[in-house]
């Protein structure tokens, strides 16, 4: 049976986040997703988080968490809130993650395929910086999160692998000193696009993913104790096989389009 797309847009996420951390939303950004609204204000007793964690793997459709749930075990069990949302189009990483940081559509943020130019509109970074608090970006160098929020008075970090970007971002909530990190990690879709989604070799880095995840929960559950804190495994589109096995996504189906995020919120300990 052909699966339904999601109806709850991507663009309802930052939003979302900018209440959460008790800050404006960005100018162009629309509603904001009530279910994390809702669940970070019970969870904070109505207070604020004053940090927020945001794990960005890349490509996890939500059919292929559907198929292997067990592969997220790990993730799953330190995560609270599930939230299904629909990818925007066309389903490519540099115009869904304009999306995710705005809360534009594609055609308001500027990004409309698959390029990466700085974005000039409103960002979540730019409320962030004008409330006073502290962005960084912790990606792959020459990714699309290492390119499309430049030119900010914010600091960024890219490295080659992806073990030096998990490193870098590691000893980020170990210092305690950032009120917002995004980091960022594509070696899933690296390895679907050669074969495929459901390959072994592909879903052998998706673990990698869930496992990356649940080292930086452990780390933000030691060195955030005395914040409130909010924490997102939080991809951009998913994917499909095509012809010869390889895998790919863009096109405006349940497959590319539908995705699962997940939250974590931690009261501070007093």
């Amino acid at each position: 049976m052909k699966k339904e797309i999601n109806t709850l847009s991507l663009d309802t996420l930052c939003a979302a986040l900018a209440e959460v951390a008790g800050i404006e939303k960005p100018e162009k950004a629309n509603d904001a997703c009530s279910a994390i609204v809702e669940y970070a204000g019970e969870v904070f007793g109505g207070e604020k988080a004053d940090r927020v964690f945001m794990y960005n793997p890349d490509a996890v459709a939500e059919w292929i968490y559907e198929k292997y749930p067990d592969l997220f075990t790990e993730m799953t069990q330190r995560t609270d809130l599930a939230v299904s949302y629909a990818a925007v189009m066309p389903s490519v990483t540099p115009v869904c993650f304009g999306t995710m940081y705005t809360g534009a559509q594609p055609e308001v943020h500027g990004i409309v395929a698959y390029e990466k130019p700085v974005i000039t509109i409103d960002t979540i970074f730019d409320s962030l910086i004008r409330a006073g608090k502290k962005p960084v970006i912790i990606a792959e160098a020459d990714s699309s999160l290492s390119k499309i929020f430049l030119e900010r008075e914010m600091e960024y970090y890219f490295y080659p692998t992806i073990e030096e970007v998990n490193a870098k971002a590691a000893e980020a909530i170990i210092s305690d000193k950032y009120d917002f990190i995004v980091v960022y990690n594509g070696n899933y879709d690296s390895i679907m696009h050669k074969w495929g989604p459901e390959h072994v070799n592909s879903l052998s880095e998706l673990r990698c993913n869930v496992e990356s995840y649940a080292m930086f929960d452990a780390l933000i559950r030691t060195h955030w104790k005395n914040h409130n804190s909010f924490v997102g495994f939080a991809m951009d589109h998913g994917a499909h096989e095509i012809d010869g096995g390889c895998g790919s996504h863009g096109l405006y189906m349940a497959e590319d389009i539908n995705i699962r995020h997940f939250y974590k919120a931690y009261k501070a300990e007093k």
